[in-house]
């Protein structure tokens, strides 16, 4: 039933408005499966994010935080207790709401940044085809679409890929995380990329290590700028 009514909605007259169509197709799936908030999983509306309670404990990003090789950085939240489970969701392989919530949020703080108009094309961080194998999507992929179809802008896929697999991240310290990705990341569309004002995604930030290596790479193939972008970072260090 499902797939029957996804070939129905892409098969709606092309002059029907984009927005429209992906916003009559949100309401079809949440007749056979309601939206759910991703941080509480309660029912909610059909283009809701979250619901009103989560919402508003959600901590907005403040500050800034500078990465090496990139133009810019923006985060829509801190990463703590009371955004985690809707990370946690993607990472676990259910993505549910997540990728709407989290990207659209992503978009609207990049747009008040006014990142939109120094960009050209997006770029989702890439995971080796393993892990997406294993997760059955890549998590920055599907938000970096959601921000792209917000802003307007192509989310361009495979022009950067993982080649290796490297250690998890998370277990190493700021030191370890560099050397851990050197040759990691491969361009294998240099068309794609040269010339180009890229808006790099992420779910996560924490050190960008991953940001400033991917970020390197795409300047040495001639990107015209790259501006980075994660739905959240990990809290900042006090200053002393």
């Amino acid at each position: 039933m499902t797939d029957k009514i996804k070939r129905a909605v892409k098969r709606l007259p092309f002059a029907m408005n984009a927005d429209r169509a992906y916003s009559l197709k949100r309401r079809v799936l949440h007749l056979l499966f309601p939206n759910r908030c991703p941080i509480c999983s309660c029912i909610i509306g059909c283009d809701d994010r979250f619901c009103g309670e989560c919402r508003s404990k959600l901590n907005s990003f403040e500050g800034s935080f500078n990465i090496p090789e990139t133009d810019s950085f923006t985060a829509a939240f801190v990463y703590d207790k009371e955004v985690s489970p809707a990370v946690i969701l993607m990472k676990n392989g259910v993505c549910g709401n997540a990728p709407y919530a989290l990207g659209g949020e992503l978009a609207e703080r990049l747009i008040s940044d006014g990142i939109p108009d120094n960009i050209d094309i997006i770029v989702p961080v890439p995971m080796y085809r393993a892990d997406v194998w294993s997760r059955s999507y890549n998590q920055a992929e599907l938000i970096a679409k959601e921000v792209g179809r917000m802003l307007g802008k192509p989310c361009v896929t495979g022009a950067v890929v993982k080649i290796r697999k490297t250690a998890d991240q998370k277990r190493l310290d700021h030191i370890k995380r560099r050397y851990n990705l050197k040759g990691a990341f491969a361009v294998t569309d240099t068309g794609a990329v040269s010339g180009r004002r890229i808006l790099l995604i992420d779910d996560v930030c924490t050190t960008g290590s991953t940001l400033a290596e991917i970020a390197a790479l795409l300047k040495a193939n001639g990107t015209a700028s790259v501006h980075c972008a994660a739905c959240c970072k990990t809290p900042l260090a006090a200053k002393k």
